[in-house]
C-alpha cells in the first residue's frame, strides 16, 4: 500500500471539479474498472467531503496542526477507513483500504484519508498544502526532504517566479 500516492491522490480529488459523473469518471481514468460504478451518490458524498477536506489542506497551510488533526480525525470517525488483505495476487498480498462492497466514493475517501493520516504522522502535519500561486487555488502534498514545496504544479511555481522577477525588474528601474 503506497501512503503517499493515496494521499496525493486526495489532493488530486480536492483539485477535481466534480461538475458531474462524467468528470468522476475522467478522474477515475486510470482506474477502469471504477468508472462503471460511479453514481450520483458517490457524486454528492465526495462533493461534501472535497469542502469538509481542504479545511485541512486550509489549516495546514496556515500552520495550525490542531485542526489539521482534529480535522482528519473527524473525518477518520465520520469516514471508517475498512483495510482489507487482497489476494487477487496471491503472491503479492497487500492491504486495499476498503471493502470488495465500498462505494467509489467510500474507496476513493478512505484512500485519502487513510494516505493523508500517514503522511501527517509520519512527515509531520505542515506537509499538506495550499498552491501559493495567485490565484490558484489547488491542494498538494509536500514530500520533499526539506519540506519547501509551495506551489501545486511547475506551471504555477515557473508563474509565480516570472512574476516575481517582473517585480523586481520593474522595481529597479
Amino acid at each position: 500500500m503506497d501512503f503517499v500516492r493515496y494521499a496525493e491522490s486526495g489532493a488530486a480529488l480536492l483539485n477535481t471539479d466534480l461538475i458531474d459523473v462524467g468528470a468522476l469518471s475522467a478522474y477515475l481514468a486510470d482506474r477502469e474498472w471504477l468508472q462503471q460504478q460511479c453514481n450520483e451518490r458517490d457524486l454528492i458524498t465526495l462533493r461534501r467531503f472535497q469542502k469538509d477536506l481542504r479545511a485541512v489542506f486550509e489549516a495546514s497551510d496556515v500552520g495550525d496542526s490542531t485542526r489539521v488533526v482534529d480535522g482528519l480525525n473527524e473525518l477518520l470517525g465520520r469516514h471508517p477507513v475498512t483495510p482489507m488483505i487482497s489476494d487477487h495476487d496471491p503472491a503479492n498480498l497487500h492491504l486495499h483500504v476498503a471493502n470488495r462492497a465500498a462505494s467509489v466514493a467510500e474507496l476513493l475517501i478512505s484512500e485519502a484519508l487513510l494516505g493523508l493520516a500517514t503522511v501527517v504522522c509520519d512527515l509531520g502535519p505542515s506537509r499538506p498544502g495550499v498552491c501559493s500561486s495567485t490565484p490558484c487555488t489547488n491542494v498538494y502534498v509536500d514530500t520533499s526532504p526539506n519540506q519547501s514545496r509551495r506551489y501545486c504544479s511547475d506551471r504555477c511555481s515557473s508563474r509565480a517566479n516570472v512574476a516575481a522577477y517582473r517585480a523586481r525588474q520593474k522595481a529597479g528601474a
